[in-house]
């Protein structure tokens, strides 16, 4: 299995130029921070906290949220949502650039675009501080994502629906979703296997 020990100039040459157009219409913005790692380049994800109510409650994703209309640009929703969510500040780390705007769908909140801008963070692990947003927080490797033993049908109760979904170390951690469609097309610039996606819902 590959180790995938990348650096920032590497990935940066796989990814789209960080500049953006504005989006028309509702939008979100995630933060995909990557470091170099003990086993190779590793990733950090949060674990949403449970909130009655919510469909997305207790999943797993990149730092983000909704652009609200006091924000510069993407950038700048993704650095501030980061910040809010863990305590670490990005706006001043390395950008690498993007990947593939997604559309999320009516399930979404109305959203019509997320954008995922990828940023290089240097050192040691930083200490997090999550708020009240976020039940967890975990740097997995690019290594641990490719691997297929961990490759799962996830069970989805809210909508009776099963998904493939990435099993993390965690029983209660496991990837799937927009998530993982982020990963996909990071993996497809990689040119290496990954985890087959189910149809995305109209």
């Amino acid at each position: 299995m590959a180790t995938f020990d990348l650096d920032q100039a590497q990935l940066a040459g796989i990814l789209d130029p960080s500049g953006r157009g504005p989006v028309n219409g509702p939008s979100a913005a995630v933060a995909i921070v990557f470091r170099a790692g003990n086993v190779g380049t590793e990733l950090l994800f949060i674990q949403r906290a449970s909130k009655d109510g919510d469909p997305w409650s207790g999943h797993m994703a990149f730092p983000g949220g909704r652009t609200d209309a006091t924000d510069t640009d993407s950038h700048f929703t993704a650095e501030r949502e980061t910040r809010e969510e863990v305590g670490l500040d990005v706006s001043t780390a390395p950008r690498l650039g993007s990947l593939t705007d997604l559309e999320p769908g009516r399930q979404r909140g109305g959203l019509v675009a997320v954008r995922g801008h990828a940023y290089w963070l240097a050192g040691d692990r930083p200490e997090l501080v999550p708020n009240y947003e976020v039940a967890d927080t975990v740097w997995v490797p690019l290594q641990a994502l490719a691997d297929r033993d961990r490759y799962i049908d996830y069970y989805y109760p809210v909508s009776d629906s099963t998904w493939p979904g990435i099993q993390l170390d965690k029983a209660e951690h496991v990837v799937w979703g927009l998530t993982l469609r982020f990963l996909s097309d990071l993996f497809r610039r990689l040119d290496e296997p990954f985890i087959e996606l189910a149809p995305w819902p109209e």
